[in-house]
Parts: C-alpha cells; structure tokens; sequence
C-alpha cells in the first residue's frame, strides 16, 4: 500500500500566515518575492512514496454451508459455496472453486447427500432430507485434501406477531416489533436476520432465552442514521419493507457469530481484541491449513412486514 505526502500544503500555510500580516507598501515587494519564491519551490517539489508493509495471510479454502430449512417447505432445495481467500487489496474477482467433490450425510442412518457443482463455485442437491435433531457430517475434498464438519439440525419456534411502534428506541423513530414465545423445555439460541429492501446488506442479532426461558419475547430494531453517508434519514419511514429471517441455532454457532458480528461492527472502547475466526470446518489431511466458513443446519421462519 503506497500513501503520497504532498510538499504544496507548505504553501498553503505560508499563505495563510502572510494574509494574517498587515502588509505595508514598502514590504509588499519582500513578500511579493516570499511567494514567487514559495510558489517555485511548490511546482518542484515531487511526492515522496511511502511504502507499508501490509501483512498477508495464505490462501484458505472458504465454504459457505448453511443448509436452511425454511418451515412450510420439503428443505429440499440446498446449496454450497467454495470459494478461496484473498488478500484485501488483492482485485482478483474469481476466487470459486468449481473442482471439488462435496457431499453430506447423515448421520444416523448413513444416507448421502451428493452436492453437484453447478457454476462460480454453486454446488446443489435437489434430495436433501432435513430431520430435527438429527446430526450430519459435511465432506469436502479439494486439491487431495480433505474438510469435515458437524452439525445438528436446529429447530426454530414460530413468530406469533409482528408489528411497528415508536416506544423502545429513539423518540420518533419507527421500530419493528418481532414477537415470539420460547420453547421452556430446552436452551434455545436465535439468530435475527433483518433487511431493509433496497439496502445492500443485512443485521445480524443473536439472542438466547437464558433470562427469559419459556417467555413471550418481544424483540425490537430499528434502523441507524450512518454518520458516514449523505443520507440524511436512514431510519425507517412508512412505505418501506423489511424482510426478516428467523433462525433456531446451535449453541457452538451462537458462539461463532457472537464473534462474527462483534468483529465485524468495528473496534470500540471496549471492543475485544481481534481474533482469527474458525469456524467447525477442519482439514484432517493437514490441520494448519483450515478452512474459513461454518457448517449450519438450522430451521427458519421468513416474514416481511411494510411500515405504515
């Protein structure tokens, strides 16, 4: 990474201090010449290259499988991404990984799910069987080398109501409401994915029922004015549409995620230190050389609720 130093800011202070003089007749010749004097020095300077050592990390093996039943569907219809890692600055925009053989199985009684590529690195199956409760194990050979994960198939309670108010977060400001009651029999852990249409990413909120187990949970968001945009009101306004995710999740992705948005919102006060984040993904063949990414099973409700 190279940061160029200009030396013509030096002009623009000389000029500043010579306006604040009271410039008398006699020494406007003097500093008639201080300028042409800095003005040349200023069209000869050069920018100075500055090089940054910016510190890399090897290739990885990234896999996106989030195999999500959505409720009122077979879940039958599931999909995996393959893609490699690279540097931030690097401007390769082909990274999928479209030669490997990638398959899932369950665990209880054996059967394989074969996930064919389809292309920029998509592999699907048209046969997968989601059970509640049942654990499956994720395959992935690439380049002689082999990754597997394991998951649970994690259900999710319904969403009883959603709706809109102005009364838990800023004064004026419209929120929306997600109301649901947790299962008291076990521990459960919630994943939120919230998204305004139009916008071009998501929220992500994560939540257990440790202080509310067997509760009525209502849960509220409301969108952020970003002090970095010239958008002046971002907040939510009637006519707009928010689509909304509802995941059950295991507790061992709960983790991961805590993580994952922490990091992701950026360092703060009382931010904690930046982590490499690891997933469930392990290479047996050769363990240092892991893969990025997470194995997920997880049900799911989606809604969509438009602000009056």
């Amino acid at each position: 990474m190279k940061r160029l130093i200009n030396g013509r800011i030096f002009l623009i202070m000389a000029l500043r201090v010579i306006n604040k003089k009271i410039i008398k007749k006699e020494h406007m010749k003097t500093y008639f010449k201080l300028v042409i004097l800095l003005l040349t020095i200023s069209l000869a300077s050069c920018d100075d290259v500055i090089d940054v050592d910016v510190q890399t990390a090897p290739s990885r093996l990234v896999i996106e499988a989030s195999l999500d039943w959505e409720k009122g569907t077979t879940g039958n219809n599931q999909i995996i991404k393959l893609s490699k890692s690279t540097p931030y600055f690097d401007t390769t925009t082909n990274t999928s990984i479209t030669n490997a053989s990638v398959r899932v199985v369950n665990d209880g009684n054996g059967t394989e799910f074969i996930f064919a590529h389809q292309s920029n690195g998509t592999y699907r199956t048209t046969g997968f069987i989601p059970v509640i409760g049942q654990s499956y194990t994720l395959e992935v050979i690439h380049e002689g080398e082999t990754y597997t994960a394991n998951e649970t198939m994690t259900p999710v309670t319904d969403i009883t109501e959603v709706n809109q108010s102005k009364e838990e977060g800023d004064e004026d400001e419209l929120e929306v409401n997600i109301i649901f009651t947790d299962p008291e029999a076990e521990e459960n852990y919630y994943l939120f994915k919230i998204q305004k249409r139009g916008d071009l990413l998501p929220t992500l909120i994560d939540a257990d029922d440790e202080f509310v187990n067997g509760n009525r949970i209502p849960m509220w968001y409301e969108e952020e004015d970003d002090d970095d945009t010239e958008d002046v009101n971002e907040s939510f306004m009637p006519g707009d549409v928010v689509d909304i995710s509802f995941f059950g999740i295991s507790e061992a992705f709960s983790n991961y995620m805590q993580i994952l948005i922490e990091q992701s919102e950026g360092a703060g006060l009382f931010s904690a230190t930046p982590v490499p984040l690891r997933g469930n993904c392990i290479n047996t063949t050769n363990p240092d050389s892991y893969a990025f990414g997470y194995f997920r099973l997880t049900q799911v409700v989606k809604t969509s609720y438009t602000f009056q």
